[in-house]
């Protein structure tokens, strides 16, 4: 059976050594097998109910509203997951698929570790051996969240190529996939990689999108003027972002901006990339001008990537979703600012798509609607935040 893929505009598609193509034919033909089956989406939605603790609830931030005296501002709380954020939507879904296809061991890249905590919990709980891969890079910055993976049982290991960060963890992940696909399983964190990893991600994130908007009508009577969510890879954007492609309702998407798109440390490759193949998929990518990619910065380690998924890339092109590059600075100064207003500490990753609304509320009135993914909460960021000039509270 040929395998058919799911390709967005120009982008997307499976490019990956010979090795590995049966081993992702067999994935894509598994999930397009149980993603309507009745016992395994019972079982799904029994565990994303009973064990990572949804419906997650949708929070009028009214403080945070009239500090920006804008619109409404409702925040979709994926940071009241169990493990702390939307990961473990996607991982519950991508482990009971390994487990059908009968795998016994999984394999895991991760930056700002909540994909990989999200992994580990999963594997614990559905008995599968996980090793997870992060770059040392962010070993150092997110030693928490390291060690939550250890104390799970998760084997990690540091990788010290390249610039030591995400998209060398997920480098690394592939070769070791390439060795031991027979029995290993690769759960893969966001909506990139080759067929079918982005549409699967994006069906086991879009809970997400289907609850906010049933919501978002329970409360208000009507849907939102605008859904906002922070852009890496791209899966709780996509997540949120899917319920509304339909409605006239207004995508934005908060990518990293670093030190500013006028420097080189930056991790937008929606504003500044061009496209090329990365990592098995076609999409927008930070590279230079002979292909080879550049490195990407971001005060966040979930961020710090150079591409970003073929589904995003494809928004961007038609002009149904608005990207805008967020800084560290003003990312900083939104998840302080989120703290003080509603007692909410966010994932710095979250805090990208709170900089972003604090920039466009003026665009709104005050009868408007803001949707905004709070994807992660921040304990893990605490450390960071100070360490990048937060200011010291005692």
């Amino acid at each position: 059976m040929e395998m058919k893929e799911t390709m967005y505009g120009q982008y997307g598609g499976t490019f990956l050594p010979e090795l590995l193509m049966p081993v992702v034919h067999r994935v894509a033909e598994a999930f397009e097998r149980v993603r309507d089956d009745e016992t395994f989406c019972q079982r799904l939605d029994g565990l994303l109910t009973d064990y990572a603790g949804r419906r997650t609830p949708l929070f009028l931030a009214e403080n945070l509203s009239k500090r920006l005296g804008g619109p409404k501002i409702y925040l979709k709380r994926e940071d009241l997951c169990h493990t702390g954020s939307h990961k473990i939507n996607n991982v519950l879904g991508q482990l009971l698929l390994a487990r059908t296809m009968g795998y016994s061991r999984v394999i895991a890249e991760t930056g700002a570790g909540q994909h990989g905590v999200a992994t580990a919990t999963a594997a614990a709980l559905l008995n599968l051996s996980c090793t997870i891969y992060m770059g040392e890079e962010d070993v150092a910055r997110q030693s928490l969240n390291v060690y939550r993976m250890k104390l799970l049982g998760a084997v990690v290991v540091p990788v010290s190529s390249g610039s030591r960060t995400l998209k060398d963890a997920t480098n690394e992940a592939i070769r070791s996939w390439a060795a031991c696909a027979e029995d290993t399983f690769y759960a893969i964190g966001s909506v990139v990689g080759p067929h079918p990893y982005p549409a699967m991600v994006t069906h086991f994130q879009s809970v997400i999108g289907k609850e906010a908007r049933e919501q978002i009508f329970e409360k208000e009577g009507r849907l939102p003027d605008a859904a906002l969510a922070c852009v890496g890879g791209g899966s709780n954007a996509a997540g949120l972002f899917t319920a509304f492609l339909d409605d006239p309702v207004d995508l934005y998407g908060a990518e990293a901006g670093g030190e500013g798109l006028d420097t080189d440390r930056h991790g937008a490759a929606l504003s500044r990339g061009t496209a090329g193949i990365f990592q098995g998929m076609r999409t927008l990518i930070l590279q230079d001008d002979v292909g080879n990619i550049q490195p990407a910065h971001s005060v966040s380690a979930g961020l710090d990537y150079p591409g970003v998924g073929p589904l995003h890339a494809h928004l961007k092109d038609t002009g149904r979703a608005v990207y805008e590059a967020v800084t560290d600075r003003e990312a900083m100064e939104a998840y302080e600012l989120l703290a003080r207003t509603e007692g909410i500490i966010p994932a710095l990753e979250s805090a990208h798509a709170l900089g972003l609304a604090g920039r466009i509320s003026h665009r709104f009135s005050p009868e408007d609607i803001l949707l905004i993914c709070l994807s992660g909460r921040g304990d893990k960021d605490t450390l960071r935040f100070q360490e990048e000039g937060g200011r010291d509270h005692e």
